[in-house]
């Protein structure tokens, strides 16, 4: 039986795409080898089991994973710990995988994955650096955009752009073409900082939209799912959108989520708005999961050719890409007036979608390992 821990500086207090991506590698690791599996939390003092069970079980209903293969322990990873006891701590398991935030700290369980989800521009040339980027015999990112990044600023080789996980097929075998709503929708949670999914940017979007093609887009509507992490920012686009056909939903579980996706004909990405994804990388989407799973469900993608969207939508979406609101604008009402040609690009998004499913990520991880 193989050891195993995976550590991530941003559990247990966020719910985006690397929390999701580092449980995907935890419950697909589970099931290789009957491992035992452990998602290390830090702490300074001991956690109760009843705390490390309320941890997991948050995430078990945000997303829907079934963990009961994968055990929450505290960990010194993450605190002022001394490195030696860090370092005693990682020498129990066989293997180590980190989803770094940038920083970097000496492993030493047999084997150790790096995994880098986030396009930093950071100098990784100082001597400790060097020392501990040795002990990782594998470094991974979530997209090539990533990769292409990290790998001059970092002076590292990437192994592999090991992208997310998305359960592609279920939305497939769920999807039903002939049963789309004239729906626009874009999910992201509400901050305004960093990689920010910019939702106040699509309320402008859909207000110019609907004024400019009245007759055009009846009966159409935008839809914006998120969880809530900035209060201000998610009131400023409420007010934004008020008098508009757009609705909100902040606490939706994976289950409502996936209905949502079923029903929406389009979906609208807008993260890297007006940003130089080379000047500031980590500004622009770093892959796209929601727009992946958009793509599998029937969805035709609309959304900013940056980052690492570009690689998801490929490049026979490229040309229904858009960096202006104009463009945007100009894309979506052509798939709103020709049903025949969205539902054309609908079939094709699934087609394209599948290049993330599980099978490719259980695949490359296997390899990794």
């Amino acid at each position: 039986m193989m050891k195993v821990f995976l550590f991530s500086p941003y559990f247990p207090n966020h719910f985006g795409g690397g929390e999701k991506y580092l449980l995907d590698v935890a419950t697909t690791l589970a099931k290789i080898n009957n491992s035992q599996v452990h998602v290390a939390i830090s702490n300074n003092s001991p956690l109760s089991n009843s705390k490390l069970q309320q941890f997991k079980h948050a995430y078990v209903d945000y997303f829907n994973h079934d963990l009961r293969n994968v055990e929450f322990v505290g960990s010194p990873l993450g605190t002022s710990a001394n490195v030696f006891k860090k370092m005693l701590w990682t020498k129990q398991y066989d293997l180590g995988f980190y989803c770094t935030d940038g920083s970097l700290f000496y492993s030493l369980a047999k084997k150790n994955i790096l995994h880098i989800q986030v396009p930093l521009k950071i100098d990784k040339s100082g001597f400790i650096e060097r020392q501990k980027l040795k002990s990782w015999d594998k470094i991974t990112t979530n997209s090539f955009f990533t990769k292409s990044i990290v790998e001059p600023y970092w002076k590292i080789t990437v192994d592999e752009a090991h992208q997310p996980l998305v359960d592609v097929d279920s939305l497939i075998d769920a999807s039903d073409l002939q049963q789309k709503e004239k729906i626009i929708l874009n999910v992201g949670r509400f901050f305004p900082q960093l990689h920010s999914k910019r939702q106040d940017i699509l309320v402008g979007i859909f207000k110019r939209l609907k004024t400019q093609y009245k007759k055009e887009t009846k009966g159409w509507r935008l839809v914006l799912i998120g969880g809530v992490e900035n209060q201000e920012f998610a009131e400023k686009v409420h007010k934004l959108a008020e008098g508009l056909e757009i609705s909100f939903f902040h606490d939706l579980n994976q289950e409502q989520l996936s209905k949502w996706y079923q029903k929406s004909s389009i979906y609208w990405h807008a993260t890297g708005y007006r940003i130089n994804d080379e000047d500031e990388p980590h500004k622009v989407e770093h892959f796209g999961i929601s727009t992946v799973e958009a793509m599998a469900a029937g969805c035709v993608p609309v959304v900013i050719a940056k980052g690492g969207q570009k690689e998801v939508i490929g490049e026979d979406f490229l040309k229904w890409s858009w960096l202006t609101q104009k463009e945007c604008i100009k894309r979506t009402k052509q798939l709103i007036i020709n049903k025949k040609l969205r539902n054309q690009l609908q079939i094709a998004a699934q087609k394209r979608s599948r290049l993330f499913g599980p099978e490719v990520f259980r695949s490359k991880l296997a390899k990794l390992i």
